[in-house]
């Protein structure tokens, strides 16, 4: 790809670092005073997606030579090119209205292979109107990518420390600092993005349908974060949506009184979430590509196929066995599916740097999941999840989103960002069913 980092970018970096750190800083001051439980986490999780945000750039640069992000902003510089030509045709580009054929554009679109890829061209366009701040410069523009993912990341985490003030630690870990996603999360990618829009959609239906909120702010906050996973990676709605709707089932179903009732609703709830799905999947088809009903059974075939064909991809591939490629037989493969996303890859089969980091955080997830199962018990982690629906919501899109992602990627690089979405979930089920099962004297401590 070449030089996408250059002199200038080092040079106004540290202007871009002081602006967003005193931007932070006066958010931080006003919102969470000295004393607030909340503030002792704001300045680290900030700081470690904008360490994130630059690292991962020079990894880009200087280890990997190029790669998705050097093309977003690739497409980005052909766009904010425009803007010297004609303010409309850079507004016009900027919301993909001219067609692909059209004369006027040739000299920009001819540039551009993503410009009829929704997905792709959407993140290229965000990435072009915030560059437009940045001289359209990486770095920088990098650095308002990172403050603008941390922004879902602190909402997520609100979101569970507000229902859970006893655990406001161990939730800070889970949402704001694991390595992956504050490595995924942070860059000028698709996945920072979404996870942005994650966190956000999550605390706003929480607002909305939980605590019934309804704001404006949270209206909106829920709207945009919503269109734009469905424009970029639709598939995370497949599994978020069911485990939200279940959440709300079981968060009001505990106030009907008649056990026949409350039966008879969560029936009917989870049959019209099954419904939902099913025609969900049928009708983005196509968008959903490779995650569609359709077509993960094929695609997780041909991409295993594919994967042994290149001898693992220098090290970095892995195998779920032999399947049959239809939805019986990608069934079956489930719980080893499950298991790669959450656990893998294991340490022995770390053959690169980046790679190694990744079983390094999954020997992690393994060893606190193990530590959970044998401390609290399997009675009493099945009582405790049965009795908590917002467990019940963090596993059930992880599990689901886990399998869905464990089936098609085959390769530990590809997986370690698409796996990205579940891990706080996950991470917070695990601290709730842990904590709730401590004596209040250590959960108090905790608190102070």
């Amino acid at each position: 790809m070449g030089q996408f980092i250059t002199l200038i970018d080092y040079l106004l970096l540290p202007f871009y670092l002081v602006l967003v750190y005193v931007i932070a800083y006066n958010f931080r001051n006003r919102k969470y005073p000295v004393g607030h439980p909340w503030r002792p986490y704001f300045m680290p999780g900030f700081t470690a997606k904008i360490v994130g945000s630059i690292f991962i750039g020079l990894i880009y640069q200087y280890y990997y030579g190029g790669g998705d992000t050097s093309n977003y902003f690739y497409h980005a510089e052909v766009i904010n090119y425009a803007f010297g030509d004609s303010i409309v045709k850079w507004f016009n580009l900027l919301f993909h209205i001219p067609h692909w054929y059209s004369g006027e554009y040739s000299d920009y679109i001819s540039l551009m292979y993503w410009y009829d890829a929704p997905s792709e061209y959407t993140v290229c366009c965000i990435t072009a109107f915030l560059s437009i701040f940045t001289f359209t410069t990486f770095l920088p523009t990098s650095i308002i990518f990172g403050s603008l993912a941390f922004t879902g990341t602190w909402a997520l985490f609100r979101t569970f420390a507000t229902k859970y003030p006893l655990y406001t630690k161990y939730i800070a870990w889970c949402t704001l600092f694991i390595p992956s996603t504050i490595m995924w999360g942070s860059g000028i990618f698709k996945d920072t993005i979404c996870m942005c829009c994650l966190g956000w959609l999550t605390y706003g239906a929480f607002r909305l349908l939980i605590n019934r909120d309804f704001r404006i702010s949270n209206i909106v906050a829920v709207f945009i974060s919503f269109n734009l996973i469905a424009i970029i990676k639709i598939y995370i709605l497949l599994a978020f949506l069911p485990a939200l709707s279940l959440w709300i089932l079981f968060t009001y179903s505990h106030k009907i009184q008649n056990s026949v009732g409350r039966l008879f609703v969560k029936v009917f709830v989870i049959g019209i979430a099954i419904a939902g799905f099913a025609f969900f999947s049928q009708k983005f088809a196509a968008s959903l590509g490779k995650y569609s009903l359709q077509n993960v059974a094929t695609t997780s075939s041909i991409t295993r196929t594919y994967i042994n064909s290149v001898s693992g991809d220098s090290g970095s591939g892995y195998d779920l066995g032999d399947f049959d490629p239809s939805i019986g037989g990608m069934l079956k493969k489930f719980p080893l599916a499950v298991n790669v996303t959450l656990f893998s890859p294991f340490i022995w089969e770390a053959k690169k740097p980046i790679v190694l980091i990744n079983a390094l955080e999954a020997l992690l997830f393994l060893w606190v999941t193990i530590k959970v199962l044998f401390q609290v018990g399997l009675g009493k982690v099945w009582r405790t999840i049965s009795k908590d629906p917002t467990i019940q919501f963090c596993l059930i899109f992880t599990i689901v989103f886990a399998f869905a992602v464990g089936i098609s990627s085959y390769n530990f690089g590809a997986l370690s960002r698409y796996r990205i979405p579940c891990l706080p979930f996950y991470g917070i089920a695990l601290v709730l069913i842990y904590y709730k099962n401590q004596p209040l004297q250590k959960n108090i401590i905790s608190l102070k």
